[in-house]
């Protein structure tokens, strides 16, 4: 059986976008935004409780991304449709943003989120309606996440206006300095 996250001994320890479940299967909560916007589509995240209870959200909007930060005491559920923020002690929506541009979302290992749209990287600071656009050395299109080496998130894009060019870069998540590797 299923139990929805209310005490701290319960708190959500894992999200992934799944396929649709079939009805029964788990319990579900479902995330939804009155809007004249919204998208017939639909994203199903599967959380996993520290207990290994599991449980679905179900979210307006195509899949994107998910992301959870101990950290922050958050869970970052990214659609076509909205940004979500979820506290991630109850599953609870703490805040949501219409129509978000952004494709991906990282957390780094400082436990801070960091997400990008195809030109520009933003760092969320106490919620998501508070950012700070990262400085770039180039103007970008189509940012990449690739991985994390230690405290260095690795990317790639392009950089605009000069397709032919595709360097890789580096963000450093203490200073917040993003550069591009062996200045290629």
């Amino acid at each position: 059986m299923c139990h929805f996250p209310g005490t701290q001994e319960n708190m959500i320890i894992k999200a992934e976008i799944i396929a649709q479940t079939y009805s029964g299967e788990f319990e579900e909560r479902i995330y939804d935004n009155e809007s004249a916007w919204n998208s017939q589509s639909w994203t199903t995240i599967k959380f996993t409780n520290e207990d290994y209870s599991e449980w679905c959200g179900i979210f307006r909007g195509a899949q994107k991304d998910v992301a959870i930060s101990e950290k922050a005491k958050s869970i970052l559920v990214l659609t076509s449709d909205y940004l979500y923020q979820l506290n991630i002690e109850n599953g609870n929506l703490t805040e949501i943003e219409n129509q978000p541009t952004y494709r991906i979302v990282t957390v780094a290992p400082n436990g801070e989120y960091i997400l990008a749209d195809y030109y520009n990287i933003v760092k969320i600071e106490k919620s998501i309606s508070e950012k700070s656009r990262i400085k770039s050395p180039i103007k970008m299109d189509m940012i990449e996440f690739l991985n994390w080496n230690g405290k260095v998130l690795n990317l790639t894009c392009e950089e605009f206006t000069n397709w032919t060019r595709k360097p890789e870069m580096e963000l450093n998540s203490e200073n917040w300095e993003l550069k591009i590797k062996n200045g290629t």
